[in-house]
């Protein structure tokens, strides 16, 4: 089948489950394959998403509810009776949903997840390192505190390595759920004080998984490194994208995701990927977030998504179409040789969601700032929201209006 095939031809729609840059990033590289629009199903109208002539948005309140949900998204599928639906989820809490109802979605739905029990055992980053001791993968050395048992008098708990430390959940889905003054994704503690503190609010709003307590690996953002990984039904790692952070979303609810990247190669941390991958027979995509560790050259692993992640887009605009494995393999069945590693050819580009002044602004490497300038230059930055295929007039206005907001909201938490 050609690979230029629109929807009509190959009998196919992607359902995508949320509203942020991940879902418009799948949504595009399903339309600049396949020429086809995918629908959204959010919990109300937001611009990125619900202005887009590329995309069909359906609102539901409680979408994200776990009573009904397999019947919200079945209804959905009634609606479309002559189309293979794939469902992507853009939330770590939407794929442990589809996890619970995967028995009854799989009736009319495609799903490129893994099954509950591997889930189960990655995700949860205490297990995930676990996984990573046994088949000597480098990750950050870690303290685990079981929120749901915590201890009477934090005070007393040793800390083994020194401040500052970071502190993050295990769990992101139980983490998605509860609130408290000061919550956020990734926690930089300085003093102990700060710590005892927050593990306090914690406990209080009712969070009952584990708190990972870990050594501060030193360096910026331009230390952290991305790695995108697909395994195929037989478990066989076929295709791996590296890139180099050159920064990351420093706002509460989005620090540590990368806000530009550009494309590298790196056989070593690919090795440590694939024999951890099909060691555990992963299929589908996989996401891993590391950090280069200058005191001893190594590449640690911090945890791993059982999905595309939030900046998906760097594999797809530096020459490699994510969803195209998907497709190939959840539905035309195509069979694969060898593993392709993006980018060994030399190209690259630069994924970026923040204005090139602000990101010039923040990398302070000169080698890396002239990096960023020559693709500029050379046209290769790509924002993934600023898609020439829109057709409606303020949806081709709101990449300046976003990029505007952003600015705003980084310069307010980077004073």
């Amino acid at each position: 089948m050609n690979e230029e095939a629109k929807a009509e031809e190959v009998e196919f729609l992607p359902v995508i489950l949320g509203s942020d840059i991940a879902t418009y990033s799948l949504a595009r590289t399903f339309h600049e394959q396949y020429g086809i629009n995918s629908v959204a199903l959010s919990k109300g109208k937001y611009h990125l998403c619900g202005d887009s002539s590329i995309i069909d948005s359906v609102y539901d309140p409680d979408m994200d509810e776990p009573s009904g949900f397999a019947e919200r998204l079945l209804r959905i599928a009634d609606g479309l009776p002559d189309k293979t639906l794939i469902l992507m989820a853009c939330g770590d809490w939407y794929v442990d949903l589809i996890m619970e109802n995967r028995a009854a979605l799989e009736e009319r739905f495609v799903i490129p997840y893994i099954s509950r029990s591997l889930h189960d055992s990655l995700v949860f980053k205490d297990r995930f390192y676990e996984i990573c001791e046994r088949y000597d993968v480098p990750y950050p050395r870690t303290l685990t505190i079981d929120c749901a048992n915590p201890p009477e008098d934090i005070t007393q708990v040793k800390i083994p390595f020194p401040f500052p430390i970071i502190a993050k959940a295990a769990s992101t889905p139980a983490y998605h759920y509860v609130d408290f003054e000061g919550k956020k994704k990734v926690f930089k503690f300085e003093t102990r004080e700060e710590f005892d503190e927050i593990f306090r609010r914690l406990v209080a709003s009712g969070y009952k998984d584990k708190l990972l307590v870990q050594d501060f690996i030193p360096g910026d953002d331009a230390n952290m490194r991305i790695l995108t990984c697909y395994c195929d039904q037989d478990s066989n790692l076929r295709f791996a994208a590296f890139g180099q952070t050159l920064m990351e979303d420093p706002t509460d609810n989005g620090i540590g995701n990368p806000v530009a990247i550009i494309n590298r190669v790196n056989p070593e941390v690919v090795g440590h990927a694939r024999r951890l991958l099909e060691s555990v027979k992963y299929t589908g995509f996989a996401n891993f977030d590391v950090k280069y560790d200058s005191r001893d050259g190594s590449y640690r692993f911090f945890e791993i998504n059982p999905r595309l992640g939030r900046s998906n887009y760097y594999v797809t605009a530096g020459g490699n179409n994510t969803v195209k494995w998907i497709v190939d393999d959840l539905i035309l069945n195509k069979r694969f040789e060898g593993v392709k590693i993006a980018n060994e050819d030399g190209s690259k580009a630069l994924f970026t969601v923040v204005p090139k002044p602000m990101l010039l602004e923040y990398v302070k490497d000169p080698d890396l700032r002239h990096e960023i300038r020559e693709l500029y230059r050379q046209g290769r930055a790509v924002n993934p929201i600023d898609y020439a295929a829109e057709k409606r007039f303020i949806r081709r206005i709101y990449p300046k209006i976003f990029l505007r907001n952003q600015t705003k909201a980084f310069r307010k938490c980077m004073r």
